[in-house]
């Protein structure tokens, strides 16, 4: 059996303007709409960290700023919790900084999924790859990426292929 280097790095295609989830996505991008008590693009990352992908790549455009600010450091909102005795969500929060190894890249219009991808190739270089897109939360135990790349190992198609990425 063929060995493969393990995916370690997964692409988040979150630049698009979010029509699909008009009037919702105005003001405020897809990716940070609540799922019960986080926004669905956490899920996708931590799906991605449990399958083993633990460098992460955000493809943002315009108007995306809440979902890096979600992902970096809050020294304010920390500072204020621990003021107030609140350990366990600052614990929270502080995690939710401490979860990932992140670059952003900016798409500077939204010319499709493809594209997103795309510029995401410098960061990538000839490394297996996942693209996640973080409104297609899938429930799974063992997560839905971890299971492809299960899949992937084993599937003579897969090993038959190897995909580049062109300019």
């Amino acid at each position: 059996m063929m060995s493969h280097t393990p995916v370690r790095k997964a692409v988040f295609p979150a630049a698009g303007l979010g029509t699909r989830f008009l009037p919702a996505t105005k003001a405020q991008p897809k990716e940070m709409l609540p799922l019960v008590d986080k926004p669905i693009i956490q899920y996708s990352v931590e799906e991605a960290l449990a399958s083993g992908a633990n460098n992460i790549i955000l493809v943002t455009g315009r108007g995306k700023n809440a979902i890096e600010d979600h992902f970096d450091v809050s020294v304010e909102l920390e500072t204020f919790l621990e003021a107030r005795g609140k350990k366990d969500l600052l614990a929270e929060i502080r995690n939710i900084s401490n979860l990932i190894n992140v670059a952003y890249v900016r798409q500077g219009e939204p010319l499709g999924l493809g594209h997103a991808v795309l510029v995401t190739k410098e960061l990538v270089g000839d490394e297996p790859f996942a693209v996640i897109l973080a409104d297609d939360v899938i429930d799974a135990t063992p997560p839905a990426l971890k299971q492809t790349c299960s899949t992937r190992s084993t599937d003579r198609c897969w090993r038959s292929r190897k995909c580049r990425m062109r300019t």
